[in-house]
């Protein structure tokens, strides 16, 4: 598939590793930067959501998203683990959840920009509110609910190898478990990221509560991005590494 990011912003907290080991699944390791453990949660929009050399269809492929995540490892191979993503596509959420084994969840959400900044909201919909005949993936919260305020704050920069940023960003796989926790892969690519240092105001975030993580008070690492283009390959099952 073919899609592109818009007005995104990385708000990322560092972790204990243990903070997180319960909620991963095996064989996944966990990946750390200096031993240290990281979440993040990245508001921002996508739009020519299609099948490569199929038309995006209007209505279907643009809509906010919202995911909240984690850094793991499969045989040597980093990549990012999803607890949850947040769409205001009903069909984007009902597809990702049956071919793409994520944990998609359908929100009333908004991205509105005003000048440089990007006022966005979002507010998980309740399981009953959609009729009650979707299942519903682990870490449910109906509650879940983000409001932030966010701009760029710098310059377009380029990541350097072995930088946290370079560390936190430049992944080319996200990693899943379907319901028998069977692990797949997929496949990513775009170039690097176009990153500028951020400013946020955060006014709501509950998208950690169903975990029973409590974020840290110390302000987040943030960065911007204004647009990346992506192709996204299906997921693959794969096997444990041989020990």
């Amino acid at each position: 598939m073919a899609q592109s990011w818009h007005d995104l912003l990385f708000a990322h907290w560092a972790l204990p590793v243990d903070t997180l080991r319960r909620l991963i699944p095996t064989p996944l390791e966990i990946d750390t930067h200096h031993g240290i453990a990281w979440m993040g949660i990245a508001p921002f929009r996508m739009t020519g959501v299609r099948i490569r050399g199929i038309p995006a269809l209007p209505g279907l492929s643009a809509f906010p998203e919202l995911n909240v995540r984690t850094y793991v490892t499969l045989g040597g191979k980093p990549g990012v683990f999803f607890f949850s993503l947040d769409a205001g596509s009903r069909l984007a959420v009902a597809v990702a959840r049956r071919w793409f084994h994520l944990p998609y969840f359908y929100a009333r959400m908004s991205l509105r920009a005003v000048g440089d900044r990007i006022q966005y909201a979002s507010r998980r919909v309740p399981r009953d509110a959609r009729g009650g005949r979707e299942a519903q993936p682990q870490h449910s919260d109906p509650a879940a609910e983000f409001i932030a305020e966010y701009r760029p704050a710098g310059e377009v920069f380029r990541t350097a190898a072995g930088t946290v940023e370079h560390w936190l960003t430049e992944r080319y796989c996200l990693y899943a478990a379907d319901s028998r926790h069977r692990i797949y892969r997929g496949e990513i690519h775009h170039r690097p990221w176009p990153l500028q240092p951020a400013a946020a105001e955060i006014n709501v975030n509950t998208m950690t509560a169903s975990l029973e993580i409590r974020l840290p008070d110390a302000p987040p690492l943030l960065h911007f991005a204004r647009r990346l283009d992506v192709v996204v390959w299906p997921p693959q099952r794969v096997s444990p590494p041989c020990r």
